[in-house]
């Protein structure tokens, strides 16, 4: 028998920072497409759009007037997930041994949230932003954090963690295109941060040096280079070894950033340089606006010492598209119910990254570029 092979044999990888096991199996990437094909929708839009609710100057579906905006903009969001003016929950008395007090749980969960408009042009999306106009969000995205942090402390606001990410695109559930993002303030630590910060914290203690997981991957991935994207002083994106979506890629401080809150002048420079150079590569993958959930995941706001201690800054990118402009993975059958899976290994997801120009878009590109 021929040796193991990994881009042809099946196999699991553990993801250390939820505990699961992806199931991996390359040699499906052969098998022919007959699925559903999909019209590629071009971004013909105007740069202002006098029915858009975020556009500057328009009315909200809920009476309330933007301001004539020349630059990142953020509001509570008229439709919040989570409110602060509800009353608290009170769980009903129950003996603590019978069923229901052991399978019906409920917390009550109170919060804020925020949408963040990136631009006033309605028809911009990050790569094609300007290198300014990406540190004004990401510089919106640290005085939030410090804001609601301060808030939490002086007032005694019930801020546990925020949550800020992005959907991109209609394919992600992204009801408007003008460029956004939003940001949720829990009193509680969600499920996905919680699971990572208890697994941070258990790979510290059992480990031999008594070093951070993410530190240790950072220099792994940068021993190894297969699974490098892009790199720079502050920051290294890759596709993670355990990488679920196609092309998913995961954005790393090389230092210890707990949070927005550690990050100076030349950190918000990096940022915006590599979220602008990787947006970019994606949107370059199959000649479209690359569709997307991103996410940001560092220290709860008011968490113990050694919550933030054990946090390190990251961004998660999940994009959906797996063969061409118009195929899309769907985690369905063996997924939700067996385990994750996927047809392509991270090393051959990151070569085709790798080989993408990051600085010039393809809505841009001459004849010199290709």
């Amino acid at each position: 028998m021929s040796e193991f092979d990994f881009t042809n044999h099946s196999h699991r990888r553990f993801n250390p920072l939820t505990e699961d096991y992806i199931l991996c199996s390359p040699h499906r990437a052969k098998r022919p497409w007959q699925g559903a094909q999909e019209v590629i929708k071009k971004n013909e839009l105007p740069s202002y759009d006098s029915t858009c609710y975020l556009c500057p100057g328009n009315i909200r579906a809920t009476g309330d007037t933007n301001p004539k905006y020349e630059t990142t903009y953020i509001f509570p969001n008229d439709y919040p997930a989570v409110k602060l003016d509800q009353p608290d929950y009170t769980e009903e008395e129950e003996d603590k041994n019978s069923a229901k007090s052991r399978l019906f749980k409920t917390q009550g969960v109170k919060g804020k949230c925020f949408v963040i408009c990136f631009s006033p042009k309605h028809n911009l999306t990050l790569p094609i932003m300007s290198h300014d106009e990406i540190k004004s969000v990401v510089s919106t995205w640290k005085k939030l954090y410090m804001d609601l942090q301060r808030e939490s402390i002086e007032i005694n606001a019930p801020y546990k963690y925020l949550q800020i990410f992005e959907n991109k695109g209609f394919a992600m559930g992204c009801s408007n295109p003008h460029p956004h993002g939003q940001a949720w303030c829990l009193d509680v630590v969600p499920t996905e941060v919680s699971h990572e910060l208890k697994n941070m914290k258990k790979y510290a203690a059992n480990g031999a040096t008594k070093s951070h997981m993410l530190g240790d991957y950072v220099e792994l991935e940068i021993q190894e280079k297969t699974r490098i994207v892009l790199q720079n002083d502050s920051f290294i994106v890759v596709v993670p070894y355990w990488a679920l979506w196609p092309f998913e890629t995961l954005l790393i401080s090389k230092e210890h950033l707990r949070s927005l809150k550690d990050f100076t002048s030349k950190h918000i420079e990096d940022l915006a340089t590599i979220m602008k150079q990787l947006t970019i590569k994606y949107d370059n993958l199959f000649n479209t606006s690359f569709p997307y959930s991103m996410g940001l995941h560092q220290a709860p706001l008011n968490g113990s010492k050694e919550d933030e201690e054990h946090s390190w800054f990251h961004i998660h990118f999940y994009p959906p598209l797996l063969r061409s402009a118009t195929v899309k993975k769907f985690c369905v059958g063996f997924e939700m119910l067996g385990e994750s899976q996927r047809d392509l290994t991270s090393e051959q997801a990151a070569a085709r990254l790798q080989d993408l120009s990051g600085t010039v878009h393809y809505t841009n590109r001459t004849e010199d570029d290709e």
